[in-house]
């Protein structure tokens, strides 16, 4: 089975899912569905929406399995 890296980037922050953590209340893809996709991989999107958006989403997690850091200098991290 295909493993997938649960870290995603765009030039503002990064996105990190622990799916052991997820209690699958689907907050994220219910309250922002064109960035958090239950039905394609990779499921995060960060072009889907503004940076502050996905940050506020992000924060109604309420499992905490979703979250983020903000880049340093903008850059994609590695």
């Amino acid at each position: 089975m295909k493993t997938y890296k649960n870290e995603f980037s765009n030039n503002d922050i990064t996105v990190t899912y622990e799916p052991s953590t997820c209690i699958h209340a689907e907050k994220c893809a219910k309250g922002l569905s064109d960035v958090f996709r239950t039905s394609i991989i990779p499921w995060i999107n960060l072009d889907g929406s503004e940076t502050n958006r996905i940050i506020n989403q992000i924060k109604r997690c309420p499992s905490g399995a979703l979250k983020f850091h903000k880049n340093v200098n903008n850059k994609k991290a590695s």
